[in-house]
């Protein structure tokens, strides 16, 4: 049997929790650099931490649009743009692995599952003429974007949007977005929680239009979990451990956008008989090596990104100080 320091499940929780943590430790910090401007002084300055950009993933997509198009790499959120790229690198390369592997959201929706499993026994499954046009909506959300900011927004007027004060203070208007919370979010928070708690990865699963995004990119990775026949026995521990409910145990490759490469179903597996491989490998690769590609990509694109002068915004103290009172002024 397995020590815990063994399991791929268990390395993977580490880096979970460890860049949640991270997260967090991020947010408190740019709290306190914007905390400064707001006290007019008072309360000492923080440096502002460029990491907070990849909490505005619409942002980063138009600026994507504006350099693919127009050669121009935005400037004031820069870091957003580079985490997008990495991200979509990653998925291209290593499967939805963002999801399961870094996403903080991801990561308490995981532990809200768990929750519910030890308050009500077990996670429960939702009817299947229910699920399928459910998980249709996360889609309907990303073609949304897609078509407002990639077809029907024009270059120019992307131009435009990231030289407006409003983009330039969209990371302090999503820090609002946590520290004065509606009443509407509270609830859509409080619902989503809960249905997280009966549901496994609910928000995962049937709202997030990055994720649809990432799942549909992943689909050309040539990393798949792989199934051997020869030594596979269907007891079906797979199938019923998968947290995205594909059914492992009859798919020889498991080519599908909801396949997040959390390896869960390759850890139950009592035969090895999975692992998560790429077509030029005649041998199933050890269990550390997808791991060590995907968090190398993130590493990668967050040194390069640094590296050449693609990280740090170029707003200067003079411009927050301006620009921050105003931002509760700014609602387009």
């Amino acid at each position: 049997m397995k020590s815990f320091w063994q399991k791929t499940t268990f390395w993977r929780e580490l880096v979970q929790w460890v860049f949640l943590g991270w997260i967090l430790y991020l947010g408190i910090r740019f709290g306190m650099f914007v905390r400064h401007f707001e006290s007019n002084g008072v309360t000492p300055l923080i440096a502002r931490p460029a990491g907070v950009d990849g909490f505005l993933p619409i942002g980063g997509l138009a600026s994507l649009k504006l350099w693919l198009i127009n050669g121009v790499f935005d400037t004031k959120h820069p870091a957003a743009l580079v985490l997008l790229v990495t991200f979509l690198l990653m998925s291209l390369l290593a499967k939805k692995s963002f999801c399961s592997w870094l996403c903080p959201v991801g990561t308490l929706s995981e532990a809200a599952r768990k929750v519910g499993e030890k308050i009500f026994g077990r996670n429960f499954t939702m009817w299947r003429w229910m699920d399928i046009p459910l998980r249709g909506l996360k889609y309907l959300l990303l073609g949304f974007f897609v078509k407002i900011l990639l077809v029907d927004m024009p270059a120019d007027a992307i131009a435009s949007f990231v030289q407006s004060p409003y983009w330039s203070l969209s990371d302090v208007k999503m820090l609002r977005f946590f520290t004065q919370i509606s009443t509407t979010t509270i609830v859509v928070l409080v619902a989503t929680t809960l249905l997280s708690l009966l549901y496994k990865n609910f928000w995962c699963r049937y709202l997030c239009p990055y994720g649809a995004l990432l799942g549909l990119v992943s689909m050309l990775s040539p990393f798949k979990i792989r199934r051997d026949l020869t030594t596979c026995i269907d007891c079906q521990k797979c199938s019923k451990a998968c947290p995205s409910q594909l059914k492992v145990h009859i798919s020889n490759n498991i080519c599908n956008p909801e396949c997040t490469g959390c390896l869960t179903c390759v850890e139950v597996c009592p035969q090895n008989s999975l692992a998560m491989s790429t077509p030029l490998t005649r041998k199933p690769l050890p269990r550390w090596v997808f791991p060590l590609v995907l968090l190398s990509i993130y590493a990668g694109g967050v040194m390069l990104g640094m590296a050449s002068g693609h990280w740090e915004s170029s707003m200067t103290y003079d411009d927050y100080q301006r620009l921050i009172p105003m931002v509760d002024q700014m609602n387009h």
